[in-house]
């Protein structure tokens, strides 16, 4: 007998009928991952730091670098966890610690204890409390799967649109240590409000069954594929961390370069940013529709080549270029965001997709990999040139590469 059950025992989700009230758990995700991707507006943070404790540029980004390594290597780690502990242990222990990680930065002076706090116990909170809403929404949109995990996770990409401007306002009334406490308070709250409120369908629930749709067949349990002996694996691993090389180097800086470089006022970066953050929501959607329609390598053929525009518009930007550095960031914003949809479908279009969870926990690192390098190489460039100009001649040359890679390497193949 199949593993769904033809229960069709009444239940209701939110006070409503399950195929109407699960959109909750949508509109809850969306709100978690509003609070968790507050990560993306650092940039904010970064002058005000700079000036309070004598940071140079590097080391103003290594809470953030550390922060991204730790997500990246805590979420597929997480991800794993959460049938033997449940949703709501989960994310309230993610929301804790993420809570706690802003919470004591408030009391960091020094790089090290800001860099522990934020970037370590911060990070592992995101890693850990990410992988909750997209597994709800999984859960209640079999489905709707890629459309379900999609609307959740736009929210991460579009924190800054709140939290950059929210961030700004606090550092200029409240300074930086009463920020990172206030958010920290405030977004610990709703994260255990949301925690308390995921919940897994019940067992061999499918939408269909009171409409007297079948169920599908239970799937294989995923496992970890053999993919190391795979080159396709490693062109896709090299795409990814490109990707996000380029993207993760932008959004760490964008604040820094507006006001450094274009020389705009903190108010009107904050503004810019928030604009951004409308970009990497959008991205991924938009790539994952043309990885979908079009195969991975076109999408990631076209991100390369909007990464390249980008960069090298840059190399005539200056002061009062706002117009070139409001078109630049946001298509390296866009990008970033694509590469959060794209990587995750090629996964599942290159390689077997009864190993799906498994593969992609491997794939994710590539993430890690290109923050840690991306975000490195941006406050070194700065300190070593004087300037961030420098890093985007270094972004146009790792997106021809990718070019190269994504066009003739990454297609298609008999999953494997």
């Amino acid at each position: 007998m199949s593993n769904y059950a033809q229960d069709t025992t009444p239940f209701r989700v939110f006070g409503l009928a399950p195929r109407v009230g699960r959109w909750g758990f949508i509109l809850l995700g969306l709100l978690a991952m509003l609070s968790m991707g507050t990560v993306y507006s650092w940039s904010i943070f970064r002058r005000p730091l700079q000036e309070l404790y004598g940071f140079q540029s590097r080391e103003s980004l290594l809470p953030f670098t550390v922060l991204l390594v730790t997500y990246a290597v805590f979420m597929p780690v997480a991800g794993s966890r959460i049938k033997r502990y449940g949703p709501v242990r989960t994310m309230a222990f993610g929301g804790l610690l993420m809570a706690a990680g802003y919470m004591l930065s408030s009391r960091a002076t020094s790089l090290l204890p800001l860099t522990l706090s934020y970037g370590l116990l911060g990070g592992a909170g995101v890693g850990i409390a990410y992988g909750v809403p997209m597994a709800v929404a999984a859960a209640w949109f079999p489905d709707k799967k890629g459309l379900a995990i999609g609307l959740t996770v736009v929210g991460f990409g579009l924190s800054p649109l709140v939290t950059a401007p929210l961030a700004a306002s606090a550092i200029r009334h409240l300074g930086v240590p009463n920020t990172f406490l206030v958010l920290g308070a405030g977004f610990g709250l709703i994260l255990l409000a949301v925690a308390f409120c995921m919940r897994m369908p019940p067992a061999g629930w499918w939408p269909g069954i009171s409409k007297g749709a079948p169920p599908p067949a239970p799937q294989p349990a995923p496992s970890v594929g053999v993919l190391f002996r795979k080159p396709l694996f490693h062109v896709l691993c090299a795409c990814y961390s490109i990707g996000t090389f380029a993207g993760l180097s932008a959004i760490g800086i964008s604040g820094s370069v507006a006001q450094e470089m274009i020389r705009l006022t903190p108010e009107t970066t904050a503004l810019l940013v928030s604009i951004f953050a409308v970009f990497n929501g959008l991205g991924r959607p938009l790539f994952g529709w043309i990885a979908d329609r079009y195969q991975p390598y076109r999408a990631a053929t076209l991100a390369f080549a909007l990464v390249f525009l980008a960069s090298g518009l840059m190399r005539f930007a200056g002061e009062g270029s706002v117009v070139i550095y409001a078109v630049s960031f946001a298509l390296l914003w866009l990008c970033l965001g694509g590469w959060l949809a794209l990587a995750p479908t090629a996964t599942l279009k290159l390689f077997d997709p009864a190993h799906y969870a498994g593969n992609y926990g491997w794939v994710f690192t590539s993430y890690g990999v290109g923050a840690f390098a991306g975000t490195m190489a941006a406050g070194s460039f700065r300190d070593l040139f004087g300037s961030y100009a420098a890093l985007f001649p270094l972004n146009s040359v790792l997106s021809l590469i990718g070019m190269v890679l994504a066009f003739f390497f990454l297609r298609v193949r008999n999953p494997a």
